[in-house]
């Protein structure tokens, strides 16, 4: 039986972000099964367990204590159990350097988190009826980064 709900995690070491995150997906109606990580080793423990989901799209915090989103990229990009796996990069950064580095190693989209509560329920939608696996076909450098 197929599953009518999006499976999405969030690694994010902000209890706010992570709150004002599940609350976005409560207040679109979007059918999905939120999980959030409170750092990158914790999500990658859970990731490699095999008796766990896998989430359909991730978002990755950059700046987390004990792994970081830049290492939980890397490893997840070299694990062929993970090829299905859509992974939105959200950070308080938008340097340049965080984002051609997350581009070469793999992320799918680059959002710099809103300080608007609208204007993130706004991006989250966006990102999450995205067919991520026709959009990775013309994924470039300039569509890489979500502008909202």
């Amino acid at each position: 039986m197929a599953e009518n709900y999006v499976k999405i995690a969030l690694a994010d070491d902000d209890p706010d972000d992570r709150l004002f995150f599940k609350e976005a997906f409560e207040e679109l109606k979007i059918k999905s099964k939120v999980s959030t990580f409170n750092d990158g080793d914790t999500l990658m423990s859970y990731l490699n367990n095999e008796n766990n989901e896998i989430p359909d799209l991730l978002f990755l915090d950059l700046n987390m204590p004990r792994k970081s989103g830049l290492e939980c990229l890397v490893e997840i990009k070299s694990n062929d159990r993970f090829n299905d796996l859509a992974i939105a990069i959200y950070s308080t950064s938008a340097t340049e350097e965080d984002i051609e580095y997350t581009f070469v190693k793999g992320a799918n989209i680059y959002i710099k988190k809103p300080n608007d509560f609208n204007i993130l329920k706004k991006t989250l939608s966006q990102v999450v009826t995205t067919n991520w696996q026709f959009a990775n076909n013309g994924l470039n450098r300039d569509n890489f980064l979500l502008r909202l």
